[in-house]
């Protein structure tokens, strides 16, 4: 026993004195000069790079120069204020970083953020987790006739949520291969939500962020179908009992029913990126008159071949005056024409819309600027 002891302290020395020789490694290191450094520990390592939705090496590689203690390094140029995501490239493999433990999913890509922020005012700051009264964020079950199945969404609702006080509803849409998480997750709602509602800068608001694929009751996982690998198309080849749009209103009056809304058209806006947005276009045109406020973000609204019946919805929309008929999108984003031929359209008919072009194209980067954009527009 007394030999058996010995034995096992020296192996604990062993291993102590291992892991005092490996180093200590933070990363990213966020500089004060906006810069940020990245380290990866693998003397075994013949290549290391990151790769990254940073301006300077958007579309190519940042490569990291190998340290003597087997730590690879490289640090950026000054970066914007923003939300960044990136993964390592190790050896010609992709890797989430190590180091670094707030990793979002993007339908199956898993990546690494991190923020910049230089100000109380810029982006960055507007999505981090700040020092002001929060939100409640859930997940939740709903019944939808139309469709026949249980669905899951995630709902916010603002600070002051008590169950008595009635609020206003953004109904919050995802894009493709997205779930009743993407607006959570990658597009920092909450974050959003919390922030603009503590600076005065938006009306407090429940947001409903449902799922919109007809043929998966919620994101991978967290339904009877498993831990599948999500590919933006799982199980469509079963086809739907109905579209996205035509099951809405299951939506609408599961929310109206189970949470303090105001009951009015004034009182709700529907709001969504690429599919979302193409969500919203047929959505206004179901139900003209159960929203008062419409968001298309880089949406995917090719008109209907039906020209005749969409002339009809069309007219019959922008009769009931809604209060806001909003378009926004890249200048790069492959959807632009698309969007160029809707507004088009609406300047031949006289129908009143706001437009708002940026940079960028088809990126979550611009999707969580229109959330912001939108959410101070609504409700005023």
């Amino acid at each position: 026993m007394i030999l058996a002891s010995c034995f096992l302290i020296a192996l604990g020395s062993l291993a102590q004195q291992q892991l005092g020789q490996r180093p200590r490694v933070k990363s990213p290191v966020v500089n004060t000069d906006g810069t940020v450094t990245f380290n990866f520990y693998d003397p075994t390592a013949q290549q290391v790079s990151i790769n990254g939705d940073f301006e300077e090496i958007r579309g190519k590689r940042l490569e990291m120069t190998k340290q003597d203690n087997g730590v690879w390094t490289v640090t950026t140029q000054p970066l914007a204020p923003e939300l960044y995501s990136y993964s390592l490239n190790v050896n010609g493999q992709r890797f989430i970083d190590p180091a670094n433990s707030y990793v979002n999913r993007d339908i199956s890509t898993l990546s690494n953020i991190f923020i910049v922020s230089h100000a109380n005012d810029d982006k960055g700051h507007l999505y981090s987790v700040n020092d002001v009264p929060h939100g409640t964020l859930s997940r939740v079950w709903y019944d939808s006739p139309t469709l026949g199945q249980q669905r899951r969404m995630t709902i916010y609702l603002p600070p002051t949520y008590d169950g008595k006080k009635q609020f206003p509803v953004m109904y919050l849409l995802h894009g493709h291969g997205g779930d009743e998480t993407s607006w959570g997750d990658l597009g920092r709602t909450s974050q959003i939500m919390d922030n603009l509602i503590a600076e005065g800068k938006c009306v407090p608001m429940i947001v409903v962020m449902p799922n919109g694929n007809p043929t998966c009751n919620a994101a991978p996982g967290w339904w009877h179908e498993g831990m599948y690998t999500p590919d933006g198309n799982a199980f469509r080849e079963r086809g739907s009992k109905a579209s996205m749009e035509e099951s809405f209103m299951d939506i609408v009056k599961f929310v109206d029913s189970h949470y303090c809304t105001i009951k009015e058209r004034s009182a709700r806006a529907v709001t969504g990126l690429s599919m979302g947005g193409g969500h919203t276009f047929g959505i206004s045109r179901l139900y003209p008159e159960t929203f008062d406020y419409y968001g298309l973000q880089s949406a995917a609204c090719r008109m209907p071949q039906d020209k005749t019946l969409f002339d009809t919805q069309m007219a019959r929309l922008f009769a009931s005056k809604p209060k806001l008929y909003w378009i926004a999108i890249g200048k790069d984003d492959f959807l632009i024409q698309m969007n160029t031929e809707l507004r088009q359209y609406l300047d031949q008919k006289g129908y009143p819309y706001e437009y708002y072009e940026n940079d960028g194209g088809h990126i979550w980067r611009n999707w969580r600027i229109y959330l912001t954009l939108f959410a101070q527009k609504i409700f005023k």
